[in-house]
């Protein structure tokens, strides 16, 4: 082993605008440690850091979150106030369903449901 995954990071133009979003999304607190970078600590799981960079997404993303919910629907019109968009329709295969949504930033991400999601 080399070492451990310390947190997952998402290039942005707006640290603390993003970290808000996902904070909505996954609960937790923000700690801004400077202007070009802020970290969520969500109750349970990896700390996820916003780190300012001056380009912008050109492309789609190469790792994407995927968040476990309890119903797609309630997840995604939750998500949309706060500036998430919906991509596509809920895709169903034998592992339950998924919705790829974007962040405000553009980032692709995924609700999903089925058989290793959490449970109301």
């Amino acid at each position: 082993m080399i070492g451990k995954l310390g947190e997952v990071v998402i290039d942005c133009h707006d640290p603390m605008q993003l970290a808000e979003f996902w904070q909505h999304v996954l609960g937790g607190y923000v700690v801004r440690q400077s202007h070009e970078w802020v970290a969520l600590e969500p109750p349970t799981g990896l700390t996820i850091g916003f780190q300012l960079v001056p380009e912008a997404k050109v492309a789609k993303n190469r790792v994407h979150l995927d968040v476990d919910v309890a119903d797609l629907e309630d997840a995604v019109a939750s998500a949309l106030p706060w500036g998430a968009q919906r991509v596509g329709e809920v895709v169903y295969d034998e592992l339950g369903g998924f919705q790829v949504m974007l962040d405000p930033e553009g980032n692709e991400f995924c609700f999903i449901h089925g058989p290793t999601a959490i449970t109301a």
